[in-house]
């Protein structure tokens, strides 16, 4: 049982104090927003003292071995960490400008704390040492010198081996604030630009071709707004730019003005086309929520960083930290382009001969038509439409055999908790999961789209990380606990979430990232679960997870209608695999196209170097190999490409394809040995459990790769499940 409580008596009852703590699961809805700015201060002056004494006791006679310096280092960053990561969570899902003000008020702290820690000389020279002592290294754990590494590493990258009192050393630290700043303006750009969007519609003939649960979905957000009357049937209708409103249109509408209208809308956001945002208290004139400006001065303030470190880019130095460096990103891209591209040009000529011939569509095909016309190509092809999936994915059933494919594959069984436990919205649920019957680890699920205060989007983060150094008394270790959060249709008219394939496979995908974090068995909490996982590889388990929303079995567990309780019939089932590959060339071409464009901004490309270059023209001419349809003058995707330019993914939008060859190749073994086989498929997910879930950051990614695998990774199972290349019989 969870339960939620925003009432001003409940947070007025609450002393700053409480926050943070050391309980188990912080108090999310109790805790003040106001009180986090003087708590979260309170929490970085006591790890800047901490820090002061450990660097002191580095240099003391005798000094701390080197396990206990990496305990000491731990419980100082653990605390800042637990403790600022519920702020920025709340931030996520339950924005508030009281929250907004939060952040604001912490973040110089908060970045003089981070580059205290990692620029510490002492620190530094301590585990420097250490790696240069034969005997002391040698007495280390695996974990314990993938940790002192990393340290070692994020030491160099965060310019350590600048003069103390140098003008250098300064301009370092003004830029890591100023960086820190654009990135939060530019977040809250894009969703406040993402909120302001609102097109009420009355008229039946706008919204024709829609299905009834995007109606009634779009219905209900009219009652919310005030039609009390709305109802499926005759509206009035509120479509938004969230994607369970968004999608329904783009793909259904035949209004080719209401698809046109909500495109523009979704790749202008935070752009010179957005409103301004409406004006504070205390305010003069609104502020701009063009995101442009910020992201040159994002690349120019990481490029000029970069350079201080001696490096050319803001690329170089990234992948610094990454599995891949520059040239081998790119030899990857480039490999799945050259098999991808003309197989897209392909699927647009046959896309658009669709249209003409058997649709009467007449002119080009322009951006806000392909997934209409994608759609009824399917159609025709498969037999199914998207909407005709929905009744067969109902959330609860689906969680269900979600949750028994982690049994099966596992040997872990997840459960709802049965104890109260604060959240931040009625609709959160905690689950715990439990092993031998012993409770290993606990998540937060926030499943539903809610655009009035939730960013849009699915991750997961973690709460706190499994440690030995953090256990509670008498406990040989601290759990970890997680929040998985997606934005998936909610419920309608009495209806349960009726998921979209698409919610279905994020589902999974989220899924894949928990059970990183939860089923670690790495003790050392600077490399457990997803810690210290190399940003190329963190992708491999989320993706594997998708692979199973094609497994037959895993389908036939799930899907079942809600209200007959008949069985997704087989026919269908296996057009839905057979459609799994329908337009992959286009749809890998459009990550390739972000994922390019991405190493491009942040290698060649030099912000005010050339009045006739921006970064829109980079943008459009990596478009010109990697997409078969030219991005249009007023396209401002980059503007709220908030992965590279808000998130952390600068320089690695690449990692989910270089991920993606990591998984494809782990999903084959389970291929290799039979997914008719239930025994040779445990045996495997054994394997997979106690390699690529367990080590974590313990050890590296090529080397728990190839202890799963027992070779190298190669692109053969990735091209083949892209529809790319043909199974090898």
């Amino acid at each position: 049982a969870s339960s939620s409580s925003s009432s001003a008596a409940a947070a007025a009852s609450a002393p700053a104090e409480v926050f943070p703590s050391t309980s188990t699961f912080p108090p999310y809805a109790s805790f003040p927003a106001e009180a986090f700015a003087p708590s979260l201060l309170k929490t970085l002056e006591d790890a800047t003292a901490a820090l002061g004494e450990l660097e002191a006791g580095l240099g003391a006679d005798p000094a701390p071995t080197p396990r206990e310096a990496l305990g000491r280092l731990e419980r100082l960053l653990d605390d800042v960490n637990r403790s600022s990561g519920v702020l920025y969570h709340l931030k996520a899902v339950r924005d508030a400008q009281a929250l907004r003000d939060a952040v604001d008020a912490v973040r110089p702290a908060a970045v003089e704390f981070g580059l205290k820690a990692s620029q510490s000389r002492p620190i530094f020279e301590y585990f420097s040492a250490v790696k240069g002592d034969a005997e002391k290294w040698a007495a280390l754990s695996g974990a314990e010198k993938r940790a002192i590494d990393e340290i070692l590493r994020d030491a160099r990258l965060a310019g350590v081996a600048l003069e103390d009192g140098s003008e250098e050393k300064a301009r370092f630290t003004e830029i890591q604030q100023r960086l820190s700043q654009i990135s939060t303006d530019f977040s809250n750009n894009v969703q406040d630009a993402t909120k302001a969007f609102s097109l009420r519609i009355t008229d039946k003939a706008r919204v024709r071709g829609v299905p009834p649960s995007a109606l009634a979905f779009f219905a209900q957000n009219a009652r919310e707004k005030g039609d009390e009357g709305a109802s499926a049937e005759e509206g009035p209708w509120v479509v938004t730019l969230d994607m369970p409103a968004y999608i329904p249109v783009m793909r259904m509408a035949e209004d080719r003005g209401l698809r046109e209208e909500m495109y523009r809308a979704m790749v202008t956001r935070a752009s010179e086309f957005s409103p301004a945002r409406e004006l504070k208290e205390g305010e003069d004139e609104a502020k701009s929520i063009d995101n442009a400006p910020l992201v040159e001065d994002i690349l120019a303030l990481r490029r000029e960083k970069a350079r201080m470190l001696g490096m050319e880019s803001f690329a170089e130095m990234s992948l610094e930290s990454k599995m891949a460096d520059l040239g081998s990103a790119r030899q990857l891209l480039e490999t799945l382009r050259s098999a991808s591209y003309d197989a897209a040009v392909a699927e647009h000529e046959e896309l658009e001969k669709f249209a003409k011939e058997e649709c009467g569509f007449e002119g080009e095909l322009q951006s806000w038509d392909l997934m209409f016309y994608a759609e009824k190509l399917q159609e025709k092809k498969y037999s199914f439409n998207a909407e005709d999936l929905r009744p067969y994915f109902a959330l609860p059933r689906v969680l269900d055999g979600l949750f028994a494919l982690t049994e099966r594959l596992f040997e872990v069984k997840v459960t709802p908790v049965d104890f109260e436990v604060q959240t931040w919205n009625d609709e959160v649920k905690m689950y715990q999961i439990t092993r031998d019957g012993r409770v290993i680890s606990y998540f937060y699920f926030d499943p539903y789209s809610r655009p009035s205060e939730k960013r849009g989007g699915a991750w997961f983060n973690e709460v706190v990380g499994r440690s030995k150094v953090m256990a509670p008394d008498a406990a040989p270790y601290r759990i970890p606990i997680g929040h998985m959060v997606c934005n998936q249709s909610p419920p309608v008219d009495g209806k349960p979430s009726l998921m979209t394939y698409q919610e279905f496979e994020t589902l999974f995908h989220e899924f894949g990232h928990s059970l990183q974090h939860m089923l670690t068995e790495e003790e050392n909490g600077l490399v457990s679960g997803i810690r210290g996982i190399e940003w190329d590889a963190v992708e491999t388990p989320s993706q594997f997870m998708e692979n199973w929303c094609y497994d037959k079995a895993t389908v036939d567990a799930i899907a079942v209608h809600y209200e007959t309780g008949e069985k997704l019939p087989e026919e269908l089932f296996n057009k839905v695999k057979e459609a799994k590959t329908f337009r992959a060339a286009t749809a890998m071409l459009r990550q390739l196209l972000f994922a390019i464009t991405d190493l491009e901004l942040h290698s060649s490309y030099v912000p005010g170097a050339d009045p006739a270059q921006s970064i829109y023209t980079t943008y459009y001419t990596v478009a010109k190999s990697c997409s078969v349809l030219t991005p249009l003058p007023f396209d401002r995707f980059l503007n709220s490409f908030g992965h590279i330019f808000a998130g952390g993914y600068a320089a690695g939008y690449y990692s989910y394809k270089w991920a993606e060859v990591l998984s494809s190749d782990c999903f084959s073994a389970f291929e290799e040995a039979g997914l008719d086989d239930d025994v040779a498929v445990r045996a495997a997910g054994r394997r997979f459990r106690d390699t690529v879930l367990a080590r974590g950051g313990g050890a590296a990614p090529a080397e728990v790769f190839r202890e799963f695998r027992g070779r190298e990774p190669n692109t053969e199972a990735l091209l083949r499940h892209s529809g790319l290349k043909a199974a090898v019989v």
